[in-house]
C-alpha cells in the first residue's frame, strides 16, 4: 500500500513586502518591452503631446526612451509619479466609472521601475529648466530639455532574470514595439510619431488627416481595398474603414478595434465585425478593418484588466448590433454599384434598356424550363415578389424559397422586343436589336456583353477594358439577396420527431431553452425541459433531415445565450437560403443570348454584395486595357 502523504504544515498569514507586491503588479502590467512602450505613450497622449519619439536599443530590452512635447511634470511631483496608485487622471469613484483618459490606474511607472532602471526627465512651461529624477536612488537634479517629458527605461527585467529569459529575439521584440506604436498612430492622426532603433529611423508618421494616417500606417493597398464606415446607431458612433472581401487575408493581422480611442482586443467587437462578412468571405479568410467605436464613457468599463486592453460594455448586444450593421452597410454596395452611384440615376436606377425590357418580358410570359406562368407569379428577377393570397398563408420558408429560386430565377427567356425579327430568324439579328451600343456600355460599370466562354463565363466590354463574369456565382448572389429580402421574416419549416432526442444539459442551456422558446421555434426547433438537467428535442428543421439534432440544438442554444436572438435566427435562415440560391441559380454550360447576359450584368449592378457569391468566391474580375496590352507586349 502506498503511504498517505502528510498534510503540509500550516503557514501563518502575513502581509507581503512592498518589493514583492511591486513585482507581482509589474507581472500584470509589463509582459515585454512593447508593454512599456504602450504605457509610456498612453501617458504622453494624456499629457497633450503632439509629437512623440520612441528610441530603442536591442528591441527595447537594453533601452526604451519615450520623448514627448506634452505639458510636463512639475519637479515636486516627479517622486510622486513613481509611487503606486498615484495619478492625475482620476480622483473619485465617479471619475473611475467614466474614464476618458488613456491611463488612470497609476500603476505603470511604479511597475516598470520595479523591474528596470528608470529615470524621469521633465519640464513644465513655467519652469526655468527641466529636472531629472533617478527612480532607484531618488536623486533629483537639474537637466536640460524643452517643455515635455522623457522617460528612460534601461535593462528591462534586470532584477528578474528568469522573466528576461522568456523574451524573444531583438527583432521580434522590436516588431512588437513597433506594432504598439502603430496602434496608437491609427487612433491619433493629430499626433506625429517617430520610432528609432539602434540609432536608425525605422518609422515616422507625420500629423495629417485620418485617411492619410491609415494610408501611411497600413499602406495604399488597404486604403484602396477598403470602404469608409460611418454610422450612428443609438448612442454609438461606429467609424473607420472595412476591407472589401477580396482583400481578406490568411491571418487576422489587420484587424484594429478601438473604443473611445483606446485599442482593445474584444471578442464581442470582433464577432460583430466578422458576422458582417459571413456570406462574402471564402473559407477561413480573415477580413481587414480599422473600426472606432465612440460611446459614452459611463457605458463602458475599462477597469477590467491592468493592461486596459479589455473592456466590458453595459449593453453588449447593443454594441454588437451596431458594429455589425455599420460594417454590413459599408460592404453592401458592390464595386459595380459603387462605381454606378456617381453616374446612375438616384437609388442606382438604370435607364430602361432593351435587355431589361427583355427580362421583364420573360417575367410576364413565364417561358422557359420553369413552365408558363412562373414569371407572371414571381416577377422574374425584379424586387417586389408578391405571391397570390392562397400561397401567402400556406408556404413555409423552405417551400417558398425553393419555388422562387427554381421557378422564377432561372426562367431567363426574354420576350422579343417590339419590331424584332420573327421567330426562326437569325439569333444575331434579335440580339443586335436588344443589345446596348458600345457607347451605352461606357455608362455601365460592368459594360456590354460580347460573348460566353465555356458555358461558364461572360465576357463584357466596359470603359476600362474587359470584364469576366462567373455567371452561376453572380446569379447565385442575385437570387440569394432577393430571397433574403422576400423571405427572411418567415419561420423555417419544422419536422416533428417520432422519438424525442434527449440529452444532459447545463443549467445555462436549460435556462436558454426556456427563455428563447419562440426563437427556437422560428428556427424549426422545439426544445423543452424534461427535468432540471435534461432537455428534449421534439422537432428539427425540415430542410436538415440528416442533421445531428442534439449537436444542432446545443450549438443554437450556445449562440442564443451569447448573442441576440434575431442575429442567430437571421444567420440560420441565411445559411438555408444560400443553399437554396445555389440550387436555384443558372447552371454552368447553359447557353445564354447576349440579351440574357446583359440582363444579368444589369442585375449585378443593382444587387448588394454582388462582388462575391454566397460562398465568398469572386463573381467578376476586371482586366484593364493596360493589362491586356501587357499580355501581348504591346508598346514594348
Amino acid at each position: 500500500m502506498s503511504a498517505v502523504p502528510a498534510s503540509p504544515a500550516r503557514r501563518p498569514i502575513r502581509e507581503l513586502p512592498d518589493e514583492l507586491i511591486s513585482q507581482i503588479a509589474a507581472g500584470e502590467v509589463v509582459e515585454r518591452p512593447a508593454s512599456v512602450v504602450r504605457e509610456l505613450i498612453d501617458n504622453a497622449l494624456d499629457a497633450g503631446a503632439t509629437e512623440i519619439t520612441l528610441k530603442l536599443l536591442a528591441g527595447g530590452v537594453r533601452s526604451i526612451v519615450v520623448e514627448d512635447n506634452g505639458a510636463g511634470i512639475p519637479a515636486d511631483e516627479l517622486p510622486l509619479a513613481l509611487r503606486r496608485h498615484a495619478t492625475s487622471k482620476i480622483t473619485s469613484l465617479p471619475d473611475l466609472e467614466s474614464v476618458s483618459t488613456m491611463g488612470f490606474r497609476g500603476e505603470a511607472l511604479a511597475a516598470i521601475a520595479s523591474v528596470a532602471e528608470v529615470a524621469l526627465l521633465s519640464r513644465t512651461a513655467d519652469a526655468p529648466h527641466a529636472f531629472r529624477l533617478d527612480a532607484r536612488s531618488g536623486e533629483l537634479s537639474p537637466a536640460a530639455r524643452a517643455v515635455g517629458t522623457s522617460v528612460e527605461v534601461r535593462e528591462l527585467f534586470f532584477s528578474t532574470p528568469a522573466r528576461r529569459k522568456f523574451l524573444k529575439t531583438d527583432a521580434t521584440e522590436m516588431a512588437h514595439c513597433l506594432e504598439a506604436v502603430r496602434r496608437h498612430a491609427l487612433a491619433r492622426p493629430d499626433v506625429a510619431f517617430a520610432v528609432w532603433h539602434e540609432g536608425r529611423l525605422v518609422e515616422q508618421w507625420r500629423k495629417g488627416s485620418a485617411e492619410q494616417r491609415v494610408k501611411d500606417v497600413l499602406g495604399e493597398d488597404f486604403l484602396a481595398q477598403s470602404r469608409p464606415v460611418d454610422a450612428r446607431i443609438g448612442p454609438l458612433h461606429v467609424r473607420g474603414r472595412a476591407g472589401v472581401p477580396d482583400a481578406a487575408r490568411a491571418r487576422a493581422d489587420q484587424q484594429y478595434c478601438y473604443v473611445n480611442g483606446r485599442y482593445v482586443r474584444d471578442k464581442l467587437l470582433a464577432h460583430g465585425a466578422r458576422s458582417a462578412y459571413e456570406d462574402v468571405l471564402h473559407g477561413s479568410r480573415q477580413p481587414t478593418y480599422v473600426l472606432f467605436v465612440d460611446i459614452a464613457p459611463e457605458r463602458v468599463d475599462v477597469n477590467v484588466h491592468p493592461t486596459k486592453i479589455e473592456v466590458r460594455f453595459r449593453d453588449s448586444r447593443e454594441v454588437h448590433q451596431a458594429v455589425r450593421h455599420a460594417v454590413d452597410d459599408a460592404l453592401a454596395l458592390s464595386r459595380a454599384g459603387e462605381a454606378a452611384a456617381g453616374t446612375a440615376a438616384p437609388a442606382l436606377g438604370w435607364p430602361a434598356t432593351s435587355a431589361q425590357a427583355g427580362l421583364a418580358g420573360m417575367a410576364d410570359t413565364g417561358t422557359g424550363p420553369a413552365g408558363a406562368g412562373a414569371g407572371a407569379r414571381f416577377g422574374g428577377l425584379r424586387p417586389g415578389w408578391n405571391p397570390p393570397p392562397q400561397v401567402q398563408g400556406r408556404l413555409a420558408l423552405r417551400d417558398a424559397a425553393i419555388l422562387y429560386a427554381q421557378e422564377a430565377a432561372p426562367a431567363w427567356r426574354p420576350a422579343a422586343p417590339a419590331g424584332a425579327v420573327p421567330a426562326g430568324a437569325a439569333d444575331t439579328a434579335a440580339a443586335a436589336a436588344a443589345t446596348p451600343s458600345a457607347g451605352d456600355a461606357e455608362a455601365w460599370p460592368l459594360g456590354r456583353a460580347v460573348a460566353q466562354i465555356g458555358g461558364i463565363y461572360i465576357l463584357a466590354e466596359n470603359a476600362q477594358g474587359l470584364v469576366i463574369v462567373d455567371m452561376h456565382a453572380a446569379h447565385e448572389r442575385i437570387v440569394y439577396e432577393q430571397l433574403k429580402s422576400h423571405l427572411a421574416a418567415q419561420r423555417i419549416e419544422s419536422q416533428p420527431l417520432l422519438i424525442p432526442a434527449t440529452f444532459a444539459a447545463t443549467p445555462q442551456e436549460v435556462a436558454t431553452a426556456e427563455a428563447q422558446r419562440e426563437a427556437l421555434a422560428t428556427l424549426g426547433l422545439e426544445v423543452t425541459p424534461l427535468g432540471p438537467a435534461t432537455l428534449a428535442v421534439r422537432s428539427r428543421p425540415a430542410a436538415l433531415p440528416s442533421a445531428d439534432v442534439v449537436e444542432l440544438a446545443r450549438s443554437v442554444l450556445a449562440e442564443l445565450a451569447q448573442y441576440d436572438a434575431s442575429d442567430v435566427i437571421q444567420r440560420a435562415q441565411h445559411e438555408l437560403l444560400a443553399t437554396m440560391a445555389c440550387h436555384g441559380a443558372v447552371r454552368a454550360n447553359r447557353r445564354l443570348t447576349l440579351d440574357e447576359m446583359n440582363a444579368l450584368l444589369r442585375d449585378m449592378e443593382r444587387t448588394e454584395r454582388a462582388d462575391q457569391c454566397n460562398h465568398g468566391r469572386p463573381t467578376w474580375r476586371q482586366l484593364s486595357l493596360r493589362e491586356l496590352d501587357g499580355l501581348f507586349m504591346r508598346g514594348r
